[in-house]
């Protein structure tokens, strides 16, 4: 019975040593395993075993992307501004057994890093920068943080600001400030289409101008053409009245005298003093000298006294006799 008894107690120690020996590693961790408390290798996800007493896990690492908050702080920015910053940094173990035994307590250790680098980014910036230079400090955070956890087998994947909040009296300021800059815009445009507006019309007062000069220009030409026209009939005209003249046409002398006559009589009756036109003696000379006109014409036009044309017989005008 002693023995059974005892067989049962091997079995059991074992039992038990076989299951303290194995070691079920999660999806996601690496467990590093020591021997007799120095470090011999990374266990990785599944199913593993180790003698017990002799083997025994020393850190259990979260090998998933993880995320550390950054409370808010007061910083104090290049032109003496406070501003309170919180952020996050978003962070992958890469190397478990650097994140096991070259940093003693990583998140703790990456917080303050992520702070102190904080401060000195923004602190190194004017606060107009740090309100528009979001993604700036972003990047310099993640170089300057992603260079100095490299030690620790750490990789930083993002750095980012949740919320930068100025002081009361500055936001106030940024307020007036921008609303006066709006201002500004508003007025520039609203000049801006005032000077279009004086543009478009100065260019249609000088393309109307310059229209009107070409009407002139063009009805100048007109009227000097029908002025020079004018002049040509007139000295064919007095050309043909001199010929008749150096002919020994009397009647020519009386149409030139005539017309000069009728010429001088339409002035007096067209000024708008002239109520009552006398004439002298000698404008009933005038009746005469109209009738040499007409015949100028009659002779011009080879007619008789009746104001008909001659008969042609054998070719020779028809003689009147007295």
């Amino acid at each position: 019975m002693d023995v059974i008894t005892l067989a049962l107690f091997v079995v059991i120690l074992v039992v038990f040593y076989l299951f303290a020996s194995v070691k079920i590693v999660r999806q996601g961790y690496r467990y590093t395993i020591e021997r007799f408390g120095r470090f011999t290798e990374v266990a990785a996800p599944g199913f593993n075993l180790y003698p017990a007493f002799f083997y025994r896990v020393g850190r259990k690492i979260n090998m998933m992307e993880q995320v550390i908050d950054v409370p808010s702080q007061e910083i104090i920015t290049k032109d003496n501004a406070m501003v309170s910053v919180d952020g996050v940094v978003f962070f992958q173990v890469l190397d478990a057994a650097k994140a096991a035994y070259e940093v003693s307590q990583l998140n703790v250790a990456l917080l303050q890093l992520a702070t102190t680098n904080l401060r000195t980014v923004m602190g190194s910036m004017d606060l107009d920068e740090t309100l528009s230079k979001r993604d700036e400090i972003n990047a310099r955070l993640l170089s300057v943080v992603d260079h100095a956890t490299n030690a620790w087998g750490v990789k930083i994947t993002r750095v980012e600001l949740k919320d930068i909040r100025p002081p009361a009296d500055i936001v106030n300021a940024m307020g007036r400030q921008m609303k006066a800059e709006r201002e500004k815009r508003a007025n520039i445009l609203e000049a801006e289409g005032f000077k279009s507006a004086e543009i478009l019309r100065a260019e249609g007062a000088k393309q109307a101008q310059i229209l009107e000069a070409e009407g002139k220009r063009e009805a100048a030409f007109r009227e000097a053409e029908a002025r020079e026209r004018a002049a040509e009939a007139e000295a064919k005209a007095t050309t043909l009245v001199s010929e008749a003249i150096a002919g020994g046409n009397a009647q020519a002398i009386n149409y030139f005298v005539a017309q000069k006559y009728v010429e001088a009589v339409s002035q007096f009756a067209s000024s708008p003093n002239a109520k009552t036109i006398l004439f002298p003696v000698e404008a009933t000379q005038l009746i005469g000298t109209l009738g040499g006109i007409g015949q100028i014409a009659r002779e011009a036009l080879g007619l008789d006294e009746t104001g008909t044309a001659p008969r042609t017989g054998s070719g020779l005008p028809r003689t009147k006799t007295p």
